[in-house]
């Protein structure tokens, strides 16, 4: 499978680095990125501008608002697009392809952990679950008003969970814990939970850690207190409604 990766930023670095078992060929037209891109990978094909699609698996990785000036010619085996709030009937507007894929990837691509979300032409699922696996979990969905959903808890819920992150490491340097073990003790944490809530419900986790007149039930009395389940809903409501806001 021929890869061309258009765009290079945030995103689509990130990604670059989970697709090494791919041929891959990347347009980034901005030259300092292109210099970094070159250093960090040698083996892949670095290009100033789109070449003809044929052949290639498209993943669109620019910013969204640059969409309307791309320019192609040919047409692609497949488009994949992670382009937030952009619909594949305005991608298929700018990009001929046999086949249409939208997916909401995150930042933990970095680290071959992402979870992303993905939807589009049954004919190509496949493929688009295997290639995006590359840099972690693929989950199917079953129309695009489901990804724009998704996008709160697997676009944008890094960064939240990044803020919870940095506020238990805040609470425990407050009484006297050192940051550089506080940040640890934190990573691990996170990790660990993620292999737990594979397996168990939240619920039942969190019941399995709760003592009668414990630490852990007054800790969770303080964080009901502050509204925090009451916030974490909003906030993946208040995202969806800017992702329809985007479109």
């Amino acid at each position: 499978m021929k890869i061309l990766l258009i765009g290079a930023g945030n995103m689509g670095g990130a990604m670059l680095s989970g697709l090494d078992r791919y041929d891959v060929t990347v347009v980034e037209a901005y030259q300092p990125r292109q210099e970094e891109l070159r250093a960090l990978y040698p083996n892949v094909t670095l290009l100033d501008t789109v070449p003809s699609l044929d052949g290639f698996v498209v993943i669109l990785a620019i910013k969204p608002q640059s969409l309307a000036g791309l320019v192609s010619q040919g047409e692609a085996e497949a488009v994949i697009s992670i382009l937030a709030g952009t619909s594949l009937e305005k991608v298929k507007e700018k990009v001929k392809a046999k086949a249409y894929i939208r997916a909401m990837p995150n930042l933990a691509a970095l680290k071959r952990k992402s979870v992303t979300s993905v939807c589009g032409d049954k004919a190509f699922k496949e493929e688009a679950l295997q290639l995006l696996s590359s840099i972690g979990k693929a989950i199917w969905l079953e129309s695009e008003a489901q990804l724009d959903i998704a996008t709160g808890i697997g676009g944008s819920a890094p960064a939240w969970i990044a803020l919870v992150a940095e506020a238990l490491s805040d609470g425990a340097v407050n009484i006297g814990l050192p940051r550089d073990k506080s940040y640890a003790y934190v990573a691990a944490l996170m990790e660990g939970m993620g292999a737990l809530l594979e397996d168990e419900h939240p619920a039942i986790i969190k019941d399995r850690v709760t003592s009668p007149g414990g630490t852990t039930i007054a800790g969770t009395a303080a964080l009901e207190e502050g509204g925090v389940r009451d916030a974490f809903i909003k906030a993946v409501e208040v995202c969806y409604e800017r992702t329809k806001g985007l479109a």
